[in-house]
């Protein structure tokens, strides 16, 4: 069942600005997407549920070395995304919108202090996702809004906000071969507003979501899948551009499986971080589940 949706935002942050840079974290969180990320489903409403943990206790430098002695964190999200594809098509393709809102558990340990906090993150907000199909091949489009709504204090090591608004155009595509194969990919990048609280301006972002899968039988398809990250532009602060840019860079891999029943699909995968710079290296299991309403 095509059921798998295009743009998927789960939100957390790494940890607040003194040991984990503004722009070492990121809006989006990389990974979130896997099977047919792009194959909109038919007209409809549709409810997507993301379980995330994220575990660390490393923070790398940007060249890769460990600097935060006695560095952990632990990042549990729980996100819902209402999605409704119209009937109506746009440059040939269908008209979709969904709003996804997050619920957020951070823990960070640092030599500067530990600090906890829960509550809502960031919200997303998509208004024209436009789908097009063909036998092998799906696509979609979008721009996604990340509106600043989570609580956020420049004073905290922890927060669930970033307190900056962000603009993400995001593209997905997904081949299918007769014999069941799969090659799926999405693709984004972020345009970050400032800080106004610190006057800190973080750098743009690209980064992707990629899946190579076999479809089993009729409910199971497994595979491989991960993400990559890669700032391209250096943080700023008043202006100035901050040490040697902070930029961020990650690649990630792991198993990934899928279980399609007549009412929804469950979706559980493991992704390992590697070749980490300016930011926490550390792991992400996810359960996710769509159904119909």
């Amino acid at each position: 069942m095509k059921k798998i949706l295009l743009l998927v935002v789960v939100v957390f942050v790494y940890a607040g600005s003194s040991f984990a840079t503004e722009g070492g974290g990121g809006a989006y969180p990389n990974g979130a997407e896997d099977f047919m990320a792009g194959a909109v489903p038919p007209p409809g409403f549709y409810y997507i549920n993301y379980t995330v943990g994220y575990f660390s206790d490393t923070f790398r430098d940007s060249h890769g070395k460990s600097i935060v002695p006695g560095f952990e964190l632990a990042v549990i999200g729980n996100v819902s995304r209402l999605v409704y594809v119209t009937d109506k098509k746009v440059f040939g393709g269908n008209w979709a919108m969904h709003v996804l809102i997050p619920l957020m558990n951070v823990d960070v340990k640092t030599p500067a202090g530990d600090d906890s906090k829960f509550g809502l993150g960031d919200i997303f907000i998509d208004p024209c996702i436009i789908s097009w199909h063909s036998k092998n091949a799906h696509c979609a489009a979008g721009v996604e809004v990340i509106v600043p709504t989570g609580a956020y204090n420049k004073n905290d090591i922890a927060n669930v906000g970033r307190n900056y608004w962000t603009i993400e155009p995001v593209f997905a595509i997904t081949f299918v071969s007769g014999n069941g194969w799969e090659l799926s990919g999405k693709f984004m990048y972020d345009i970050n507003f400032e800080n106004d609280a610190t006057d800190y301006k973080s750098g743009q972002e690209f980064h992707c979501d990629y899946t190579i899968g076999k479809k089993i039988n009729e409910r199971w398809t497994a595979g491989i899948g991960g993400y990559w990250y890669t700032q391209l532009t250096d943080d700023k602060q008043n202006g100035i551009k901050v040490g040697d840019g902070n930029k961020g860079n990650v690649f990630a891999i792991g198993p990934q499986i899928k279980y399609d029943w007549k009412k929804g699909s469950f979706i559980l995968k493991y992704q390992k971080e590697m070749s980490v710079e300016n930011k926490p290296e550390g792991s992400k299991a996810w359960l996710k589940f769509i159904v119909p309403l």
